[in-house]
């Protein structure tokens, strides 16, 4: 590894650390830093070049060690880079690369590959054409995404959005995805279940598991979903589908928020610096559907953020809301009237997901929100008392049948064909308590009725069709 004293005869300079604000130091004597540029300290801590002023440069220290006024600086002429590899799968990693599974692995300034990139053009981009199943039968069915789209996560605390991310994660790793789970400003505890999780499922060695603990300095929570970006980019790169989780870019801002009222740098709406859109949006674009060879390869992201009150126009959550592909709304209404998961599919968008579907899912997306909503208004009017016709009767039958086939818990994963033959018996007016645990295990435990509902569903191009394929004759 390069010695500070090496480094200093490298590029000539030698600065000295002139002001301290918490994680925030002033350096002077370095007429040649640029920005994102790693330095050193002869204490062995690292930075990154922040700003650059007419006398001193501003950076941030991945370090809660205090430092003092009068250390010495050296620039190490490189921009931050990690190494990376396939070694890399299936471990802890902190935000400069140093794992927690496997204390061997270090971070390597200068060898590697950048953290800070431009997004590809549009000449390596293409269409988003493939759904990517969630194995969540309302997402699925109602909100779907596309491998490739930028999909956020929004709701209050403790409404259900990491068991929603770690089902999607399990499907997808089952599927052969590479799966990146960026825990941002998390505790310890927090990370440490979602990694049992992984290992109890079996699927922690198609997932990596980039880590900013919120006790790591904020310069390292700060950079934590470039890392994670810059991994995905990584084995995209080698022709894989990447799934990327950023949990959470609202505590993200407020950490980024943090290290600007340091620099003393003009503070905007809430306090927030303005720069704050630029600083997601740049992350965010690097997501999307690629070229890759002779074939596509994408980098599907599904950033999460937290709202107050149910409040989605936050300044963070609305700037999230208008750089991706649509938002997923976790509602704390539904969540306490027991319903999992807890997503508000009248709140809920998908901008590019629905050209991903087959006629048949189009079909069954539209006729759902509509039989939904009139469910909701159908017990409105069961709630005054109003008297309650046949037809009305049939709608909240129906309602009914279609909440109990969203409902799903943690690692409740159903196939899509499945989840279509579901809706369909529940629209069939067959339904019962038990409909749905024995058409489950019938499709997992018997062939022949799995290539029955996989034929009908392939062969139906709308909902009607395939109620009339699946129903049961009496």
């Amino acid at each position: 590894m390069t010695t500070f004293d090496t480094l200093i005869k490298e590029t000539k300079e030698i600065g000295h650390v002139a002001a301290v604000s918490g994680t925030i130091v002033l350096v002077d004597g370095l007429p040649g830093a640029s920005c994102d540029e790693m330095i050193v300290f002869e204490t062995g801590q690292t930075g990154l070049v922040r700003s650059l002023g007419e006398e001193t440069v501003s950076v941030i220290v991945f370090s809660r060690d205090p430092l003092k006024v009068g250390t010495r600086v050296a620039r190490t002429g490189k921009e931050m880079m990690l190494s990376v590899g396939d070694d890399l799968i299936g471990a802890v990693i902190n935000a400069l690369g140093k794992r927690y599974t496997n204390a061997t692995g270090t971070h390597a300034a200068g060898d590697g590959k950048p953290i800070f990139t431009d997004p590809p053009g549009i000449s390596v981009r293409r269409k988003i054409t493939r759904q990517m199943d969630t194995g969540i039968a309302l997402i699925d069915s109602l909100v779907p995404i596309g491998f490739g789209q930028r999909e956020l996560i929004i709701g209050d605390r403790k409404t259900g959005k990491t068991q929603i991310l770690l089902s999607v994660l399990e499907t997808q790793a089952k599927a052969g995805t590479i799966c990146i789970y960026a825990a941002i400003g998390k505790r310890k505890g927090e990370v440490k279940l979602i990694e049992a999780f992984l290992k109890e499922r079996g699927i922690l060695e198609h997932a990596i598991i980039v880590f900013a603990s919120s006790f790591a300095s904020p310069g390292e929570i700060f950079i934590a979903p470039y890392t994670a970006m810059m991994i995905a980019e990584y084995c995209n790169g080698l022709g894989r589908d990447v799934l990327l989780i950023l949990d959470d870019l609202t505590t993200h801002a407020r950490y980024y928020r943090e290290l600007s009222l340091l620099s003393k740098q003009f503070p905007g709406r809430d306090s927030y610096p303005g720069d704050i859109f630029h600083i997601h949006a740049k992350l965010l674009e690097r997501a999307g559907n690629f070229l890759c060879g002779k074939g596509e390869a994408a980098i599907t992201a599904l950033p999460v953020a937290e709202t107050i009150g149910s409040d989605m126009t936050g300044y963070i959550q609305t700037n999230l809301m208008s750089m991706t592909d649509g938002h997923i709304f976790c509602d704390s209404d539904l969540f306490f009237r027991g319903i999992r998961p807890a997503v508000n599919p009248f709140l809920s968008v998908t901008r590019v997901g629905r050209q991903t579907q087959t006629p048949l899912g189009r079909d069954i997306s539209g006729s759902v929100v509509k039989m939904l909503s009139g469910y909701e208004k159908a017990l409105g009017f069961v709630r005054f008392g109003a008297d309650v016709s046949e037809e009305l009767k049939k709608t909240l039958a129906t309602g009914e049948a279609l909440w109990q086939v969203f409902s799903q818990g943690t690692g409740d994963i159903i196939p899509k064909p499945l989840q279509y033959g579901l809706i369909a018996r529940a629209y069939s007016g067959q339904w019962e308590k038990t409909t749905k645990e024995t058409m489950i295990k019938a499709y997992h435990t018997k062939a022949d009725v799995r290539k029955k509902i996989e034929t009908a569903v392939g062969e139906s191009k709308t909902l009607e069709e395939l109620i009339g394929k699946t129903k049961v004759k009496s």
